[in-house]
């Protein structure tokens, strides 16, 4: 290290970052997570540099030349700040530059970060040394002596920063002005916009810097009152995020919020950074080694900007900042529709398995439907938009007539108990309460399969031996029944994969339904249905208005189980054009299959076989609840940006509700033992 000290106090006027790019490597420790290591590399330049203060300032006059002789300015406005090009073509783009990286031009230092810091890891180390050590680095510097070409450098950074304050301020207007974020916010037009009254702040607080930088006569003032309109441009961003929730979200919408708030906490980091509510001078005299606030805020900064540099190809970030708040909405929609999935007392808890029955009624058509589409011969694709149809015309009737198939739940109470975990940390979370609702969906899963398959059974059975009765044949041959058994044989065949298969078709579906239901807020699609005059004259106003309401709490779920009727009609289709093992196996159709073929063969199975086509629908349910439930749990979790830490301490009260009241699990207690499980329920654990 001494070596390269030595040249660049040999050539302290170089504008090249050779020299940069090589300190930097020496200062790289062998892993990115080494940081005792970088942190003894930081120590020891600083150490060099306060032994040789002739090294200390060709150190400081190289790295102003090298900063100066660069432009800097979309540095601090681009680099950790979404681009406005939206974010399907950022998606696009990023995942281009991962291939093929755009053109270095040396005349930027943005661009020059990919020879100085070419490893994606270097945030890591950079950010592990402490930052005592980067301020004591920068004190040691900062003391070396301050020459009139020193200043010039100084001055010119401090006006390309002004520029990059001035540029973000613009962008910030005009963002502010977009119909997406007026349309969610209409009191933007009404009173004065605070996106437009911080850019008059910046024009005067620059004029002033203008001013003060060349001649100095006029005092800087401080920037207070501009922080103070930026606060509430940001309580305007809080106020759409929230609204979001109530009247749904875009893509485009979700993208904009993300690169205002980027946009607005990086004017003001850079605010930090010039203004000193005096003399911009006092920041940095050259006399002492105590670094100033700017100092610290530059630290913090650069560290940031390093980050975003490291990171700026990286689609998880781009796709963790923008879809979180989109699956929110999502969620959040699939959140109230689960509450009417938990049966909070025995009237409930009866009427859903009532609903439950009327939809196993219904699957054990769908079932016989499906098997007669099945000897058409039809090829593949005619094939799988038939099974798709009946599929999806047959959710969408058990929709509409208002019943229940139990799969379909996980997505929705998933996400109702998910909205309980409103703390960040978990720290708050009232896990007495959480047990109490977990319980109760446990047992109203258990009662709506229960209410399908008890009903599916028969009714598949009964049409089974009808079918015989006037056709004078079955409706499955003895090795078309002997082949539905074999699919429902969790030993002998891939029924639980297939059935995770149909978990993941379930959450998806989840997800489909709670964006209509956004959409359906933020489109205002209800309202854009009642002014339809052809439909007026066709329905009359009063049809209409009940159409229009009718869509309004119902598109999500219409459009969830027509898509749910797809997946699951063309998914054994696309595992044969695709040669993959690819299928599907529902719990409740499983059962009127299993019906099915004991009518085909005439109830001749052995007991054997009736235990493992048992044990399989009870498996292939299992895993269909199992798997939906927790892939829809997770992204609501991490939707609502939930850490639960208390996992063992949930699993803790489960078990001990269970050991006390373990019916509490199948089936609501009375309300004497309600209470009496309350009071079990509050006692804490041990």
């Amino acid at each position: 290290m001494l070596i390269l000290l030595e040249r660049i106090a040999a050539d302290p006027d170089t504008c090249t970052i050779d020299n940069l790019a090589d300190l930097v490597r020496r200062l790289r420790p062998a892993k990115p997570h080494h940081t005792d290591s970088a942190t003894t590399n930081v120590r020891t330049l600083t150490q060099l540099l306060q032994g040789n203060h002739g090294h200390a300032v060709a150190m400081r006059r190289y790295l102003l030349r090298v900063l100066s002789a660069r432009h800097q300015t979309s540095l601090y406005t681009d680099t950790g700040v979404l681009s406005s090009s939206g974010f399907f073509t950022e998606l696009f783009q990023r995942l281009a530059y991962r291939m093929l990286p755009p053109a270095v031009d040396d005349n930027y230092l943005r661009d020059c970060l990919d020879r100085i810091l070419p490893e994606n890891t270097d945030y890591l180390w950079m950010g592990g040394v402490p930052a005592a050590d980067w301020l004591a680095l920068f004190g040691t510097l900062a003391a070396a002596g301050a020459g009139e070409e020193d200043t010039a450098g100084q001055q010119r950074t401090t006006v390309q920063l002004l520029e990059a304050i001035q540029t973000l301020s613009y962008r910030i207007s005009a963002m502010g002005l977009e119909p997406e974020l007026i349309r969610n916010n209409p009191d933007l037009e009404t009173f004065e916009s605070p996106f437009l009254m911080q850019n008059v702040e910046v024009h005067r607080y620059l004029d002033d810097y203008a001013r003060f930088l060349n001649d100095g006569s006029v005092p800087v003032e401080d920037a207070k009152h501009l922080l103070v309109m930026l606060d509430q441009c940001e309580t305007v961003v809080t106020k759409i995020r929230k609204n979001t929730l109530h009247h749904g979200t875009s893509v485009a919408l979700t993208y904009l919020l993300v690169r205002l708030t980027q946009s607005i906490d990086r004017l003001r980091k850079l605010l930090m950074l010039v203004d000193v509510g005096h003399d911009p001078a006092a920041a940095d005299d050259g006399t002492s080694t105590t670094p100033s606030p700017q100092c610290s805020a530059a630290l913090a900064l650069g560290l940031e900007l390093i980050e975003a540099h490291n990171r700026k190809y990286a689609v998880r970030e781009l796709l963790a900042s923008n879809i979180n708040l989109l699956a929110r909405n999502v969620t959040e929609n699939a959140s109230r529709t689960g509450e009417h999935y938990v049966a909070e007392d025995r009237s409930e808890y009866f009427a859903m398995f009532r609903s439950a029955a009327g939809a196993g009624f219904i699957i054990g058509f769908m079932a016989t439907f499906k098997i007669i589409a099945s000897y058409l011969r039809a090829a593949p694709l005619v094939e799988a938009f038939l099974f798709s149809m009946n599929y999806s015309l047959g959710f969408m009737l058990i929709h509409v007539l208002h019943f229940t198939v139990a799969t379909k739940q996980p997505a929705m109470t998933a996400s109702h108990i998910a909205a309980g975990l409103h703390s960040r940390d978990g720290r708050n979370i009232d896990l007495d309460s959480l047990v109490e609702l977990v319980v109760k969906v446990i047992r109203t899963q258990f009662v709506a399969v229960l209410g399908n398959i008890i009903i599916a059974f028969p009714m598949a059975y009964l049409i089974a031996w009808g079918y015989f009765y006037l056709q004078g044949q079955h409706l499955v041959t003895p090795e078309k029944a002997l082949h539905l058994l074999h699919d429902i044989d969790p030993i002998h065949s891939l029924a639980l994969f297939y059935a995770a298969i149909a978990g993941v078709c379930l959450f998806v579906a989840g997800l489909i339904s709670g964006y209509y239901d956004n959409k359906a807020a933020y489109a205002h699609i209800p309202a854009r249905i009642a002014q339809l005059r052809w439909l007026r004259h066709l329905l009359g106003e009063a049809r209409l208005k009940k159409l229009a309401g009718y869509v309004e709490n119902n598109l999500g779920g219409l459009m969830g189980n027509f898509y749910f009727g797809i997946f699951l009609g063309s998914m054994g289709t696309l595992g044969f054009l695709l040669g993959l093992p690819i299928d599907i196996r529902h719990v409740t159709f499983s059962t009127a299959y299993f019906a099915t073929s004991l009518v085909g063969l005439e109830n001749s199975i052995t007991w054997q076989t009736a235990v493992i086509s048992t044990l399989g629908v009870l498996g292939i349910g299992a895993v269909n609840l199992l798997v939906s439930f927790s892939l829809a749990l997770f992204v609501a979790l991490r939707s609502r940006q939930v850490r639960f830490a208390q996992w063992p301490a949930l699993f803790k009260a489960l078990l001990a509700r269970f050991w006390t009241a373990p019916l509490d699990f199948l089936a609501p207690p009375k309300k004497a033992v309600e209470d009496k499980a309350k009071e079990l329920n509050e006692t804490p654990l041990s």
